[in-house]
């Protein structure tokens, strides 16, 4: 339902999925006034309003729920604390001051607040970012997409789709088939390993789902609807899978056209904006939590930080929160790292909402992550030897000893 129009806030929130919500209740438990939460969509909620399955709220209420009781439950908790909901809202411009355009079904206004907070989340990249060739038939479609009709319209797009990909997403979108009797003929992953961790192969084995591993999808074939798929194997060989549609799920990018043209800095390698330890942007008026940082991660990870986040807002409206001098910086990663979140260390002591460095891989590899400063110090930061799209993480505490400047960080000894 959407809130009442309003175009004043001590902290304005942009987007009403785990992380915004938690983040909301948080503030108005420290006491912060006038919260509101901005979302796009009819409901809030965020992306388990679309999943129709476990496991989800076991550690945010001590139960095990389904996505869209989840998402009600956070709607349902941020309502009872006051905070201010906005649906059916898009925010157009992020402005300083700080200061947000939005439009709606009233037209285009400007919301100030004193703390502006970015929880849009995440998409999957899609067919096109993907560069596969062929025609564009109906039927190719996002994990968040197909869950979307599957559990919001009861809608069955096709029968006999292909999944490409394996991340966890993937294997949700196998689930969300089931729920309305679609049978997938292939599960199609271009490395010669799942992405996921490997208890999760074992699904598609289990309803008779074949898991093709090195295969890449070169061209989808058909006129209206899709009629097959043309598909490279690791050694070579090419052949035609004949299927009705085509889940093109997994490999996020932060939700942040916002960004474009804004004057926050944004980072190169995430695509979200450049954060410190404490979800703050390179204006301070402006916090940042959620899957924009580090795409991806569970709605339980985001609602948490979100929370932390949260106490961070609340002590820089008290002005508790040093500024960025002296801080450290990592101005990039180098291959095979995917990206580093935050980039900015900030030397302040008191607990940060995010107390690790988070990283990921572009593909497996092994050996000793390093921080390596422009002055020519460096930090040895610990072991790796992990596979694409797994959570690495660092202690801040193992920065301590490096003081502020430049800095980028490498994996050193791979085989």
């Amino acid at each position: 339902m959407p809130g009442e129009p309003c175009d004043r806030a001590d902290v304005a929130i942009v987007g009403g999925g785990p992380a915004g919500l938690a983040a909301a209740v948080r503030l108005r438990s420290r006491g912060v006034d006038r919260v509101l939460v901005i979302d796009r969509e009819p409901e809030a909620g965020g992306i388990p309003r679309h999943c129709g399955h476990y496991p989800f709220g076991v550690r945010e209420f001590g139960r095990l729920m389904k996505g869209p009781a989840y998402a009600r439950r956070n709607v349902e908790v941020a309502q009872a604390a006051g905070v201010g909901i906005m649906t059916g809202t898009t925010v157009t411009a992020l402005g300083e001051g700080p200061q947000l355009t939005v439009s709606s079904g009233g037209g285009v206004r400007s919301i100030r607040a004193d703390r502006v907070l970015l929880c849009t989340g995440v998409r999957e990249t899609s067919r096109a970012q993907r560069m596969i060739g062929g025609t564009k038939p109906g039927g190719v479609m996002s994990t968040g997409a197909l869950q979307g009709l599957v559990y919001l319209q009861s809608l069955r797009p096709f029968r006999r789709p292909v999944v490409l990909g394996t991340e966890l997403v993937s294997f949700s979108a196998l689930m969300t088939c089931r729920h309305l009797g679609i049978r997938p003929v292939a599960m199609i992953e271009p490395n010669r390993t799942i992405t996921a961790r490997a208890p999760a192969g074992l699904y598609p084995r289990l309803f008779g789902i074949p898991l093709l591993l090195g295969t890449q999808i070169i061209e989808i074939c058909g006129d209206r609807r899709v009629e097959a798929v043309i598909v490279r194997e690791d050694d070579g060989r090419v052949r035609t899978i004949e299927t009705d549609g085509v889940i093109v799920s997994g490999q996020f990018r932060p939700e942040a056209a916002l960004l474009s043209g804004s004057h926050l800095a944004v980072d190169p390698r995430t695509g979200g904006p450049e954060i410190d330890q404490f979800g703050r942007c390179s204006d301070p008026a402006f916090f940042a939590a959620g899957n924009m940082l580090h795409p991806v991660e569970t709605a339980g990870w985001c609602w948490r930080e979100g929370r932390a986040v949260a106490d961070a807002i609340a002590d820089s409206l008290e002005a508790r929160i040093g500024d960025r001098v002296n801080a450290l910086r990592i101005a990039d990663v180098a291959d095979p790292l995917k990206y580093v979140v935050p980039q900015v260390i900030v030397p302040d002591r008191r607990p940060a909402p995010i107390d690790r460095l988070q990283m990921r891989l572009e593909r497996p590899a092994h050996g000793r992550l390093v921080l390596r400063k422009t002055d020519g110090e460096m930090t040895v930061l610990g072991a790796v030897d992990t596979r694409p799209e797994r959570r690495i993480t660092v202690p801040l505490e193992k920065l301590a000893s490096a003081g502020p400047g430049e800095a980028r960080i490498v994996l050193e000894g791979e085989a």
